[in-house]
C-alpha cells in the first residue's frame, strides 16, 4: 500500500462544510448523547455494543471534529477517520436518531470530505 503523502486542500473541505453548514450545525446541536441511535445499527451490535460503533460516536469523531476544526485538519487526522467512515458504516441507513439527526447524510458528507483529500480505501489494498 502507498501512503498517501499529499497536503491537504482546506479550500475544498470549507466548501464541503459550508454547503452543508446548516444541517452539519444543527445535527451537533440535536445530538442528545442519548445512544438511542446505537439500538438501531447492526454493526453495533455485531461488536458487542462497542461504543466506537455507535452511529452518534462515527458522525461525531469525524465530521465534527472536521466542523469544529472549521476544516482545518492534516492528513494524519483524516486518515485516522478512514476506518471509521468505512470499516465501522455501510451506510445502510437503518440509524434512527429520535431527534432527528439524519446520521447516514453526515456519514457520507464526512467522506465526501475524505474523497476529496484522496483519503479511501481503494480496490487494491487490504481494507
Amino acid at each position: 500500500m502507498k501512503k498517501n503523502t499529499k497536503g491537504v486542500d482546506h479550500r475544498k473541505i470549507k466548501n464541503i462544510l459550508d454547503k452543508n453548514k446548516a444541517k452539519i450545525e444543527l445535527s451537533m446541536k440535536a445530538c442528545a448523547h442519548c445512544s438511542m441511535c446505537a439500538e438501531s445499527c447492526f454493526l453495533f451490535q455485531a461488536r458487542n455494543k462497542d461504543p466506537r460503533y455507535m452511529p452518534s460516536y462515527k458522525f461525531l469523531k469525524t465530521l465534527g471534529v472536521i466542523y469544529k476544526k472549521k476544516g482545518k485538519v492534516d492528513r494524519v487526522t483524516l486518515e485516522e477517520m478512514k476506518p471509521i467512515l468505512w470499516k465501522r458504516c455501510v451506510l445502510c441507513t437503518r440509524c434512527y436518531c429520535p431527534m432527528g439527526i439524519d446520521i447516514p447524510y453526515l456519514i457520507r458528507t464526512a467522506r465526501s470530505i475524505c474523497r476529496s483529500q484522496d483519503v479511501y480505501y481503494r480496490y487494491d489494498e487490504d481494507a
